[in-house]
C-alpha cells in the first residue's frame, strides 16, 4: 500500500457547488473505449498488470476454510507456470494484490497464505457490509475484530442514508471513527455508488471519504443492482485528482462488482491511465475487486500463448 492518507478537516465549501455533467462524462467514456485499444503482446502485458492489481475475492454465504485455502493458493499462483514461462514472466513474482474475505474467514486466509510462504495481504470487508445499516458501535467492533484476526486492509461500507439526506458532517464523523478503528490497517471506503442517487452525490461522498482519511475509495459492494460503471469511475477518479492537487495526498481507487471479463479489466486500466496517469497503475493505488475475473484473464493468456481456446481441463484451478 502507498503512504496513509491522513485526511483533512471537513470542508463543506469544497463540495457545496459541485455539478456533474452526466452527458459529457458518458461521451468521454465512449471516446476512451473507442480510441484506446491494445492488442497482442501489449494486451497480454496489460492483463498481467490487471492480475497484480486484483483483490481476489470470496464473499459467499457458503465460504468454508477449504474454499479459502484454494483461493489463497490461486492468489499466489494466478497464472499457470508454463504460460508465464512462455512469456518470460515466470520469475517476475506475479501474484494478486490481496485476497478479500469476510471477517470470520480472515484467520483461514492468513494461515493459508502463511503456509504458502507468501506475503500477500488479507483484506476483510467490515463495518456492516454490505448494507451499512448496523449501529455504528457494532460496525466499529467488527472492524476491530477483523484487524485483530490479521486483516491488513479493511473494506468498510458507508451508510448511504447519510448521503441521500445530505448529512455530510455525520458521514465524515462515521468514516473518521472507522479509520481510527482500523489502526495500522489500510482502509478502503465503499460508496455503493449505485445507491447514491446521482453522480453529484458520488463526487461529494468521494470527497468526504477522502477528507475523513480513507486510503482508497471503492465503487461498490458487488451486492447492489448497479455496481461499478465507467462514468462513476470517472467521477471518483476526478475527485481523487482534485484531492491530490489540493492536499498532496494520494488516495487509491478500487472498482468492484460486475467486473468479470478481461475486456472489463482493460477498460478500467485504460480509464485509470487516462484520468490519473501511469503513477496510479500499481497495486498501491489501484485495485480491481473481483471473484470471477481471474478465470477469464487466465483463459485469454492461454489463448495468447497457445493460439487455442482453453478447455476446462486446461485450467482446472481457474
Amino acid at each position: 500500500m502507498a503512504a496513509r492518507n491522513p485526511g483533512t478537516g471537513l470542508d463543506l465549501g469544497w463540495i457545496s457547488k459541485v455539478y456533474v455533467n452526466r452527458a459529457a462524462i458518458e461521451r468521454h467514456v465512449e471516446r476512451i473505449q473507442e480510441q484506446r485499444t491494445v492488442k497482442s503482446n501489449w494486451r497480454a502485458a496489460w492483463l498481467l498488470k490487471a492480475v497484480t492489481c486484483m483483490d481476489l475475492t470470496s464473499l459467499s454465504g457458503d465460504d468454508t476454510p477449504s474454499n479459502i485455502h484454494r483461493m489463497c493458493y490461486k492468489a499466489k499462483h494466478p497464472i499457470r507456470e508454463d504460460l508465464l514461462k512462455a512469456m518470460d514472466m515466470h520469475d517476475k513474482g506475479i501474484t494478486v494484490a490481496a485476497v478479500c474475505v469476510y471477517p470470520a474467514r480472515v484467520t483461514d486466509a492468513v494461515n493459508a497464505l502463511k503456509a504458502a510462504g507468501c506475503n500477500i495481504p488479507v483484506a476483510s470487508v467490515a463495518g456492516g457490509f454490505p448494507s451499512g445499516q448496523m449501529p455504528l458501535q457494532t460496525r466499529l467492533a467488527e472492524i476491530k475484530l477483523a484487524v485483530e484476526y490479521g486483516a491488513r486492509e479493511i473494506d468498510i461500507v458507508i451508510n448511504r442514508a447519510l448521503v441521500l439526506t445530505g448529512q455530510w458532517e455525520e458521514l465524515y464523523e462515521e468514516i473518521r471513527q472507522c479509520r481510527e478503528a482500523c489502526g495500522d490497517a489500510h482502509m478502503k471506503t465503499i460508496l455503493s455508488t449505485g445507491e447514491l442517487g446521482s453522480l453529484g452525490n458520488v463526487y461529494k461522498a468521494s470527497m468526504i471519504a477522502m477528507m475523513a482519511g480513507s486510503d482508497f475509495i471503492k465503487t461498490s459492494t458487488g451486492k447492489e443492482i448497479e455496481n461499478a460503471t465507467l462514468p462513476v469511475g470517472v467521477v471518483m477518479m476526478r475527485a481523487i485528482r482534485d484531492f491530490h492537487w489540493e492536499t498532496g495526498n494520494k488516495v487509491g481507487f478500487k472498482p468492484a462488482g460486475g467486473i468479470r471479463t478481461a475486456k472489463d479489466a482493460l477498460s478500467w486500466l485504460m480509464l485509470v491511465h487516462e484520468e490519473l496517469g501511469v503513477e496510479w497503475l500499481k497495486p498501491e493505488l489501484f485495485r480491481l475487486g473481483a471473484s470471477s475475473l481471474l478465470e477469464d484473464i487466465e483463459k485469454q493468456i492461454f489463448l495468447h500463448v497457445t493460439g487455442n481456446h482453453a478447455a476446462c481441463h486446461d485450467l482446472p484451478m481457474a
